[in-house]
């Protein structure tokens, strides 16, 4: 998962190392000839200490870096960040003493740092807000493709499993068979669905299944809408009309991981209706994952899940560590 962009990091992380000091390349001859020269010259002075190798300039950072933003472009890293990410780095890393043993640690601790303080989001309990307030009012946003449909069976299994009962709302009346592949899903987990015809308005279909959800005390909805496009004014009307109706307690975007550096277009065009978290799909064959940081970045919501297969139960809430750990784990 994300191997463009751990390759791109690992290979910043070696960059920094092979020209700020001693690369870890040393033959185990030099390694032990280093070790025995340490040795002597410890007993000779009669003290122990820590050899400080050097100290990391701005100047040979920045030419250490100067190809980072096109290397992070590359995973689909949006520019803005990149430079970001350059400069972060370019300050937790100047004038900073390198000693033997550490280098590479102190390298991936500010890489680190720097993804951390992007990644550092507010966090939504899904499971608490429910249980607040119910029915409890999701709809999911989208471009074409993204897999939001799909996404929606997904979180209502997940849903399901941890004790909570849900209603499908067919808000997609634009769609050719978006209707019957919502209710194909619908009838897999066996949860009923509130639809109408092709052509109907969808944010009447969404307040009728909250409707639903009150009479027979149901936990969740979860509203399908038609999948956008930038060129199509008409549906992005629609969806604010959706949302000025129906004021749903929840409104998810719901992006393709492989959509690259368009994600960050995406995310702002969406932004003007709102955008309250976001549901990152494909993982499973995404082997770049920059759109991740940058859609972070720009929006600053939470990640809620992450989908990585076909699957019903190929979903799973974010977690920033373990995404931390897999991308800088070499």
């Amino acid at each position: 998962m994300f191997e463009v962009l751990k390759k791109k990091l690992k290979e910043l992380t070696e960059k920094i190392l092979g020209k700020g000091v001693e690369a870890e390349s040393r033959s185990e001859e030099e390694k032990k000839a280093e070790k025995d020269k340490r040795f002597f010259l410890t007993l000779k002075e009669g003290i122990i200490k820590r050899v400080i190798e050097k100290k990391l300039t701005r100047e040979e950072l920045e030419a250490i870096l100067s190809d980072l933003e096109i290397s992070l472009i590359e995973a689909d890293v949006a520019y803005e960040i990149a430079r970001n990410l350059k400069e972060s780095l370019i300050k937790e890393l100047d004038g900073k003493e390198v000693k033997r043993g550490r280098e590479k640690e102190i390298v991936i601790e500010a890489i680190r740092r720097s993804l951390n303080e992007i990644l550092d989001l507010p966090k939504i309990s899904l499971e608490d807000e429910i249980r607040r307030k119910r029915p409890y009012l999701i709809v999911f946003f989208g471009f074409n493709g993204s897999g939001k449909t799909t996404t929606i069976a997904k979180v209502a299994n997940l849903l399901i499993k941890k004790g909570f009962s849900c209603v499908l709302a067919a808000g997609d009346t634009f769609r050719a068979a978006s209707i019957e592949q919502l209710e194909e899903h619908a009838k897999r987990i066996g949860v009923p669905i509130i639809k109408q015809k092709y052509g109907a308005d969808p944010a009447a279909v969404i307040f009728d299944a909250r409707k639903y959800a009150e009479a027979k005390k149901i936990d969740v909805v979860l509203a399908d809408t038609a999948g956008r496009s930038y060129t199509n004014e008409n549906l992005m009307e629609e969806l604010k009309k959706i949302v000025r109706v129906n004021k749903p307690d929840l409104k998810v975007l719901v992006i393709d991981s492989l959509t690259g550096n368009d994600a960050v277009n995406q995310a702002k065009f969406f932004n003007e209706i709102g955008v309250d978290a976001v549901v990152f799909t494909k993982l499973d064959v995404n082997e770049k994952g920059g759109a991740i940081l940058s859609v972070s970045y720009l929006l600053k919501k939470p990640i809620l899940f992450v989908c990585d297969g076909q699957n019903y139960e190929d979903i799973k809430y974010f977690d920033k560590e373990e995404f931390l750990n897999n991308l800088l784990g070499f």
